[in-house]
């Protein structure tokens, strides 16, 4: 090829060897020397032509691809913002070959076809038609709530979260579609807490309000001496988190040693309980341990912590975020209040937020409020930097204050010394046995078996809602250290179907049977057959079960139709009396119509007391009447029983 090439060169005149074959030939036929002078200055004339319309092309394609490299697609989430690259003007090439340039005019350009970066057409949001078609299941379902049709709106609520979970934008992709998904689950766990109420001891764990919301209401000043001595002690400190000082951060120490001293006293407190579990689940999952005060300054790590948008657990999370993360959250359970499982998830969310963002202080302002609203704040203001958007105003306002309130946590906890801490001395951590069971079982009688209080039962199992293990799900119930052997043993005299109802008792000095009896509102006789007892003597320091109450075989509690009456005392509520009874707290404010808890002393209240299994319906003993008189007033009680115990 090479050699066919060049003799095709030769003949047409044109290439790096044309001008002496020309020179030669002119020679040949006897031209004059001018002549022959023209036209070599010619052939050099038209070689350097050609040569430059090369060059040119080449520029041109230079030029071309510079201007590609000058306006990179655009990514998801900025990392950084860049000036827009002026366009470079075209270069006009030395033949009339038609190009695309960009000419200046005076009415709009028409758009030129670029089939090498095709312009895509921008896709409709689909998340408003998924969110109008949720909210028409539910509304059926709270129109079928004023109607009383109560099954019928739980079907609609669930419908709803059906269509929430089947369309093709994931529930924690966008926020909207979690608010929607918090709202249907929280009008849920309320329905079906009303429903139980009538038919179970259902009293719910009370929440505690969580300490973010307090401190997030303070816009402190910076006291300009504290600010001096932090920065000058910031270079000494070792953090696996970008720190630094700045008047908003400044300001939030300032808070936290003087009039916030307290909640920040009380966090740092509670921090050992969990400090040893928190540090080795975050190097577990490869994120910095330093995000151990986000937990401090959200919830003071108080487990059933629950800010004002229903925010809840020692790491906050709202319901729908903590779906996505595998916290489940049922009538029982709430795995958001689960301390472990909620470290855990809270690692891997940050984990993801970061490598969104790339930025600590990003993923914690995500974390905060959603990653949505921080990518749109990146794009609105072109800043992927948090002070940049701090300063611009664009995230809401509790996410400003979240990071340098953490920013300040985490700088006092790595020296208390300076600030006067070092005398506050953090609990020891939280040890526990742990025992799978896959039956209901009241923490009541779980702590009787132990020999606990039942609040320490209630504290090392916080993600329980009610007083109850689940009765449709297996569960790791935490029993105080060492104590494991001794509740398997004590469990095992009380049926599998009455540990939620019957109770475990031991005996003090100076108890006898009538007292006891007297006690849980039951007969002798009954105490006496669940634990074979011959005579009414009680030997110190024996365990007794007491049947409070039973369930019959279709799993409801029976009640007496006659009435029982108790005369308050000081310091009885309706959780008190209820519990002595063995009733639902509802069912008592029914049947005597109270609101609230409060009982004044020397009230009188109706209790229909549940019946153990087997045991006959009798009417209590009252004094002597006449027989008129009383058999009127038995009667008129039974009927008015009969109604009210249903």
């Amino acid at each position: 090829m090479k050699h066919g090439g060049a003799e095709e060169t030769e003949d047409r005149g044109i290439g790096t060897g044309s001008y002496p074959r020309v020179f030669s030939f002119v020679q040949d036929k006897g031209y004059d020397e001018k002549r022959v002078g023209f036209m070599e200055l010619g052939v050099k004339r038209l070689s350097v032509a050609i040569l430059g319309a090369g060059i040119l092309l080449l520029a041109s394609c230079d030029s071309t691809e510079s201007k590609k490299a000058a306006h990179p697609p655009v990514q998801a989430m900025a990392p950084t913002a860049t000036a827009a690259t002026p366009q470079q003007q075209a270069s006009t090439p030395a033949t009339p070959a038609p190009a695309p340039t960009a000419t200046p005019s005076a009415e709009p350009a028409k758009p030129q076809s670029q089939p090498s970066t095709p312009q895509q057409p921008e896709k409709a949001d689909p998340v408003p038609a998924i969110i109008a078609e949720t909210e028409k299941a539910y509304q059926a379902g709270q129109e079928d709530l004023k109607a009383g049709k109560i099954e019928a709106a739980k079907e609609d609520f669930n419908r709803a979260l059906e269509i929430l979970s089947q369309r093709p934008v994931e529930v924690r992709a966008d926020e909207r579609l979690q608010q929607e998904f918090d709202k249907i689950t929280e009008e849920i766990s309320k329905l079906e807490t009303a429903t139980a109420k009538d038919s179970e001891q259902l009293q719910e764990q009370q929440p505690v309000p969580a300490p973010i919301d307090e401190t997030n209401q303070v816009e402190p000043a910076a006291d300009p001496n504290l600010t001096a001595k932090a920065e000058a002690n910031l270079k000494h400190i070792q953090s696996d988190l970008p720190l630094m000082i700045n008047e908003y951060v400044a300001g939030y120490i300032s808070y936290f040693s003087t009039r916030g001293r307290g909640v920040f006293e009380g966090s740092w407190t509670r921090s050992g309980r969990y400090r040893e579990m928190i540090l080795r689940i975050f190097k577990e999952e490869g994120v910095p341990q330093d995000l151990i005060y986000m937990a401090q300054a959200e919830s003071g790590f108080k487990p059933q912590a629950l800010s004002r948008a229903r925010a809840r657990g020692m790491w906050q999370f709202m319901a729908s975020r903590g779906v996505g993360y595998g916290l489940r959250r049922t009538l029982w359970v709430d795995d958001r209040q689960d301390p472990e499982k909620a470290t855990r998830a809270a690692a891997r969310h940050l984990r993801d937020l970061y490598n969104q963002f790339g930025d600590w202080y990003l993923a914690m302002a995500a974390y905060n409020s959603g990653p949505g609203n921080v990518q749109q704040a990146v794009r609105r203001t072109g800043y992927a930097d948090f002070w940049e958007l701090y300063k611009r105003n664009v995230l809401p306002g509790e996410t400003k204050n979240y990071v340098p309130i953490i920013l300040a946590m985490t700088i006092m906890s790595k020296n208390p010394a300076q600030y006067g801490l070092d005398a506050v001395q953090p609990d020891p951590p939280l040890k526990y046995d742990a025992v799978k069971v896959d039956y209901p079982v009241d923490l009541r009688l779980v702590a009787e078996c132990v020999d606990a209080p039942v609040e320490q039962l209630i504290e090392l199992n916080p993600s329980l809602l009610r007083r109850t293990t689940p009765k449709d799900q297996s569960f790791e119930l935490h029993l105080p250290d060492g104590s494991k052997e001794k509740y398997e043993t004590a469990i095992a005299s009380i049926p599998v179907e009455k540990r939620v109802v019957w109770r475990y008792y031991k005996v003090q000095p100076g108890d006898t049977l009538a007292g006891v009896a007297r006690k849980y509102h039951i007969s002798e006789r009954v105490i006496a057959q669940a634990n074979d007892l011959q005579g009414t003597e009680l030997a110190a320091d024996a365990k007794l079960v007491i049947p409070v109450s039973g369930a019959g075989a279709n799993g409801k509690v029976a009640y007496s139709r006659y009435p029982t009456r108790y005369k308050t005392h000081t310091g009885d509520t309706v959780l008190t009396v209820a519990e002595d009874f063995g009733v639902p707290p509802e069912r008592l404010r029914r049947w005597n119509r109270l609101k609230g808890n409060e009982l004044h002393r020397g009230r009188v209240l109706v209790v229909y007391k549940p019946l153990a299994p087997g045991e006959a319906d009798k009417a209590p003993r009252r004094r002597k009447r006449s027989h008129k008189s009383a058999a009127k007033s038995a009667s008129a009680a039974e009927q008015k029983g009969a109604s009210l115990a249903r």
